[in-house]
């Protein structure tokens, strides 16, 4: 066995918290039963790694194997990636049979035409996804395999997530053979990024209503008493209010749990209008600009806005469609909207 493949497998299990090692190499599958039971999964980290080294080195493991096994630490802990989605486009509507081997050498002779020292390793889930680890090189070094491309395909989805390599000057390459693998003609990115993989797969497959868990304020110890000399209707008319908007709420956005959402980021086109007197703009040219938003848990943020007090309520589309948007690249035209000069 070659010395990096013994030292990235290494490595490797050292990432693994201790009490998952076994589970993982179960799942990994290379090594025998009998060559596990053979394993101390009890000391420490730095010790197991070494035995399971030795016993790949009398399977005689190549990069590949241990790049599978990478594979399944990053499905088991995707989350400890960042994922951008991309939307592919076909010039028709036509439904095809997805074949994976076929996928699987399109995919691998597009990249393989432009560039040889490459790793690729696939590997299938139950649930139609297709995960796919790309270690890059260059024309003079081989592939790294500390920085690789991850992608995650769901066969017969116009959907492709990507954990692109800190080696972004592939991320070109990497899109051409994904689409040429899958049949389509374009693919774009849809400005939606986020550590939540599950998360993402929600909003663009449309796996959960807009729903956003409503804040409701706790009242403090003793709120409930009424000063002697409160007023009743001031009180009333809270109440009243806190009601409206926790309604409003439920209306825009469902009472259920929300995706993970870290940024997202789209394009508005809307008019700038003026009073009659007052003559800013000649021509009655649209508005163009850029809007962006990140945070470490977007939807929860915007959910809280209006509870808060920090924004009427229902909250303006430009805030509630950005799930809605996804699957559009979230290119928004919204020439109703207005805005006012000082």
């Amino acid at each position: 066995m070659d010395v990096t493949v013994a030292e990235y497998i290494r490595r490797t299990v050292l990432k693994m918290p201790r009490h998952e090692i076994k589970m993982m190499l179960q799942k990994w599958g290379f090594l025998s039963e009998a060559q596990l039971q053979t394993l101390n999964f009890h000391q420490i980290k730095d010790n197991i790694s070494q035995e399971v080294v030795q016993l790949c080195e009398e399977n005689s493991a190549n990069i590949k194997q241990a790049a599978a096994l990478d594979i399944i630490y990053n499905q088991i802990y995707q989350n400890k990636r960042m994922w951008s989605v991309y939307q592919m486009k076909k010039s028709g509507e036509e439904v095809e049979y997805f074949d994976i081997a076929d996928f699987k050498k399109k995919f691998k002779r597009r990249i393989r035409s432009a560039l040889k020292n490459v790793t690729i390793t696939f590997k299938e889930y139950e649930d139609n996804a297709i995960w796919i680890r790309v270690a890059w090189g260059t024309p003079y070094k081989k592939p790294n395999q500390y920085k690789p491309s991850y992608v995650v395909y769901h066969s017969q989805t116009p959907f492709v997530f990507i954990s692109a390599s800190i080696l972004k000057s592939n991320l070109p390459l990497l899109c051409q053979a994904l689409t040429v693998a899958s049949n389509y003609h374009d693919i774009r990115e849809m400005e939606l990024r986020s550590h939540s993989l599950n998360s993402l797969k929600d909003i663009v497959f449309k796996r959960y209503s807009q729903n956003f868990q409503t804040y409701t304020p706790k009242p403090l110890q003793g709120g409930n008493v009424e000063p002697e000399n409160a007023d009743i209707r001031i009180i009333h008319e809270n109440r009243i209010e806190k009601e409206r908007i926790h309604r409003l709420n439920q209306e825009v956005f469902g009472s259920g749990p929300q995706p993970k959402l870290e940024f997202a980021q789209y394009k508005l086109e809307t008019i700038f209008k003026s009073g009659p007197k007052m003559d800013v703009l000649d021509k009655k040219e649209p508005f163009r600009c850029l809007v962006k938003f990140s945070s470490p848990h977007l939807l929860e943020s915007l959910k809280s806005l209006a509870p808060a007090g920090m924004a009427d309520a229902p909250l303006s589309p430009l805030l509630t469609c950005i799930p809605h948007k996804a699957r559009n690249y979230f290119k928004i035209k919204e020439k109703k909207e207005s805005f006012a000069t000082p």
